[in-house]
């Protein structure tokens, strides 16, 4: 996706461990345009995949995952990183964070993930792939089916893809990041 790859040229920063930040645009303050054309693509994309549920885990990707449900016309569920004391019929897993560098407990219910549930999974950034990790592991505990995965950024260098297809998960992301090294941004083209 041409725009996104220029928007993070243009306005992302690099920070050294692997670290790119895009917060100016798409995971504190949003780009309401570029969300838009995220969801497009990934409505595109997906378009035939059979997807009735759009899911994601808070908060990043909300943004995108609701801009995708409003275009593709589907419920948009996400996971919570804390859980409330409301949550009835809870599916829990535990998510490592890269960029926190903790482990946390991600809950959705399961009136809201269930065997009948064709979802696409919808996120900011896929890196080592621990929060797809979290996402299959709540999908076995429902009943639901996972039709794929769709990140705006991977960053190919920390193989979170490689061990997603592994487990047969079709994986789609919109930017490559191929390397940070030197804090310097290489996109795939």
């Amino acid at each position: 996706m041409q725009l996104l790859k220029e928007r993070i040229l243009q306005d992302g920063k690099c920070f050294e461990g692997g670290i790119l930040k895009v917060d100016s645009f798409i995971n504190h303050q949003m780009d309401p345009r570029l969300m838009k054309s995220i969801g497009d693509e990934f409505a595109r994309l997906f378009a035939s995949s059979g997807v009735n549920k759009i899911m994601t885990i808070e908060a990043s990707g909300i943004a995108p995952a609701i801009m995708t449900g409003y275009l593709m016309d589907l419920p948009v569920v996400f996971a919570k990183k804390k859980s409330p004391k409301t949550i009835q019929n809870a599916l829990i897993t535990t998510v490592h964070s890269f960029t926190k560098d903790r482990d946390y407990e991600v809950v959705i219910s399961s009136d809201f993930l269930t065997p009948n549930d064709k979802v696409l999974f919808v996120d900011d950034f896929l890196a080592y792939g621990n929060a797809a990790l979290g996402v299959i592991d709540l999908m076995k505990q429902s009943g639901a089916q996972l039709v794929g995965m769709g990140f705006i950024i991977e960053k190919a260098f920390q193989n979170g893809r490689k061990m997603l297809e592994e487990k047969g998960v079709r994986v789609e992301s919109l930017a490559i990041i191929e390397d940070l090294s030197n804090c310097q941004i290489k996109i795939k083209e």
